[in-house]
């Protein structure tokens, strides 16, 4: 099934175009996005981005926290493998040697470099975001996140001379400490490096970490023309905490009631919910942080097609998880609740074209090959390469036409036609959407496989799972996630496939210290020694399960004999997760068949074909 596009062997790779990477990740970005429907977004350039390749409406992070998620897609390994569920062990030394996405490219022949926020910094990435092991050269950090907690918020108003460390932080760049941002200068950093590559340069991965929308909510103030607050009228419409749910899922946002401008509100804690006139606020600012990476997305592409590197180059933009904007009268992350672990996930393969709907019919525009240069370049190796490092999207095609017919686990492709949205410009092209589950642990193998050294998946019993360090081997290279390159290639010709099997569930999770929400300690931010309590939580394409179960910090075990609380919610008419349905009868019986698909875990809910390589 899988689809080898490029050799293992580096001189030869680049002989044949290996693909360069552009992997972009933005930090606490929810699908706040134009190509994702959402009528707020003012996002021009990732929508472009977005018609040029295929989004994916349906993508989670395996846990809500910055450290656990990024460490968890870029090695490619779930929470519970990695025992990371904070931000204070590095899996190297507290559990195994694994091997991370950076790190396989560049043992086969690529430059990896990691500009801005990539790996979390600190203990969780080793004090150097794992490196040496993962990347080229050193990782580069804006000298301006000294900065990040400065006090250069207005206090009363955008012409007080007041200083402060706001959650609501719109600021004039040239008032900042050395006139700029560290986006910015992440911005310049990554187009300086894309400057200084050509055709002839080894391939490269190139992953870009911008830290906004994270709080503190600070950017240009300029880009609050695209967001009016009277566009933000309307809080979510169940601005509340559900009555049949359990205090353990809440999240009490601990992090922004430190901010002064949120101190000053004087809320109880933990459940009296920030006045409608400030949430307003919070969420124009959120927007308005979005629209201003926009604008450094956009840059970053141009320079990346100045650098006539374009067409070799593939680009995947997402994030390490959502975050809360008053949904459950909630703020932040910290969460199992849909909007905090469901992420954007955009993939722009330059040579692939998908059909496209037009209002009276559809152009088909067939993919019999990924790059007609490449092709012709692989016809001309010695046979062992066009046989075994080499197949076409036709050869795939074909194979997944005999797929058998599996409900609940087949992939799902549609046609976007955008809608024009006042002060928002109408794009003309539609976004191909794949509605299919994924996870972001499926991210590493799917690079690996479009670079031509695909990773398997991880086997049932690993030796390296003993508490002791192992050195890198092939052994260790491997992931809890499958390569989604096959629903890519759906989309391409989504015409000619039918059936294509998939995995049936999405799986995150999120540890508590209590069932009620506490300061100290964190019940956001809890610490291995003060976790009691683990949310496992499962995604099917209509239902999600959350179980709260006793977890035994010392051995790291769910203890499932020991449900504390139970959430079920059914998408079709509850798309925001507002109604709790665990306790219905009429649901029962799905709840018990969601329950058991959760505790027997992601290797379960894989096709039968997946399951018998794992």
């Amino acid at each position: 099934m899988l689809i080898q596009l490029l050799l293992m062997n580096s001189m030869a790779s680049v002989a044949l175009g290996r693909p360069n990477f552009l992997l972009i990740v933005v930090d606490d970005l929810r699908t706040a996005l134009g190509c994702y429907g959402d009528k707020n977004a003012y996002t021009p350039n990732i929508d472009k981005l977005a018609e040029q390749g295929v989004v994916f409406s349906q993508a989670f992070a395996q846990q809500s926290l910055c450290a656990p998620s990024r460490n968890s897609f870029l090695t490619g390994r779930r929470p519970d493998t990695l025992q990371l569920y904070d931000f204070y062990s590095y899996w190297r030394e507290t559990v195994g040697n694994f091997t991370t996405l950076p790190e396989h490219l560049k043992n086969n022949g690529y430059t990896s470099v990691s500009i801005g926020k990539i790996f979390h910094p600190g203990i969780s990435s080793n004090g150097s975001d794992d490196y040496p092991y993962s990347w080229s050269r050193e990782p580069f950090h804006p000298y301006t996140n000294r900065y990040k907690d400065a006090p250069v918020c207005s206090r009363n108003g955008s012409n007080s001379t007041e200083a402060a460390r706001n959650l609501v932080c719109p600021v004039c760049l040239s008032n900042m400490p050395n006139g700029t941002l560290p986006d910015i200068e992440t911005l310049n950093v990554a187009r300086n490096f894309l400057h200084q590559q050509h055709h002839q340069s080894p391939p490269f991965l190139l992953a870009v970490g911008f830290q906004k929308p994270h709080i503190p909510l600070k950017y240009p103030q300029q880009y609050l023309k695209h967001h009016p607050l009277k566009k933000f009228r309307n809080l979510p419409n169940y601005y509340a905490w559900p009555r049949n749910l359990s205090s353990v899922a809440y999240n009490p946002w601990t992090d922004l009631r430190k901010r002064e401008d949120v101190e000053s509100l004087l809320l109880k804690f933990p459940w009296e919910k920030i006045p409608v006139s400030f949430a307003r606020t919070i969420i124009q600012s959120y927007y308005a942080a979005i629209s201003y990476i926009d604008d450094l997305v956009g840059l970053l592409m141009e320079q990346l097609t100045t650098s006539s590197i374009q067409k070799k180059t593939i680009v995947i933009l997402t994030s390490d998880h959502g975050w809360s904007l008053g949904e459950h009268a909630e703020w932040a992350k910290y969460s199992n609740f849909d909007v905090a672990v469901h992420v954007p996930l955009i993939v722009s393969i330059p040579s692939l074209m998908f059909a496209k709907y037009t209002k009276n019919s559809i152009r088909k525009e067939r993919n019999t090959q990924i790059n007609s240069e490449l092709r012709a370049t692989v016809e001309k190796s010695p046979d062992p390469i066009r046989k075994f490092r080499y197949a076409s999207i036709e050869s795939m095609l074909r194979k997944n036409r005999g797929q058998s017919r599996d409900i609940r686990g087949n992939a799902h492709v549609r046609h976007v036609e955008s809608k024009k949205v006042k002060g928002v410009p109408k794009i003309q092209n539609k976004y191909t959407t794949i509605d299919s589950l994924v996870e972001l642990v499926d991210v590493f193998p799917t690079i690996a496989e479009l670079a031509g050294v695909p990773i398997p998946i991880c086997p049932k019993t690993e030796y390296h799972m003993g508490h002791r360090k192992v050195s890198t081997s092939l052994s260790n290279v491997c992931a809890e996630g499958v390569s989604f390159l096959p629903l890519i290639i759906r989309a391409a010709g989504a015409y000619q496939v039918q059936n294509l099997r998939w995995k049936k569930a999405a799986f995150s999770q999120y540890p508590r210290p209590g069932v009620i929400p506490t300061v100290k300690p964190n019940s956001d931010e809890p610490k291995l020694n003060e976790i009691k309590i683990m949310g496992y939580t499962v995604r099917t394409n209509k239902y999600r399960y959350t179980a709260w179960v006793k977890f035994a910090h010392v051995s790291k075990k769910p203890q499932w004999k020991e449900v504390l609380a139970e959430e079920l919610y059914e998408h079709d008419g509850d798309p925001d997760e507002n109604i709790n349905l665990a306790n219905f009868t009429s649901f029962l019986k799905r709840k018990a068949q969601l329950k058991t698909l959760l505790i027997r875990g992601w290797r379960h809910a894989l096709p039968e074909r997946l399951q018998l390589q794992s």
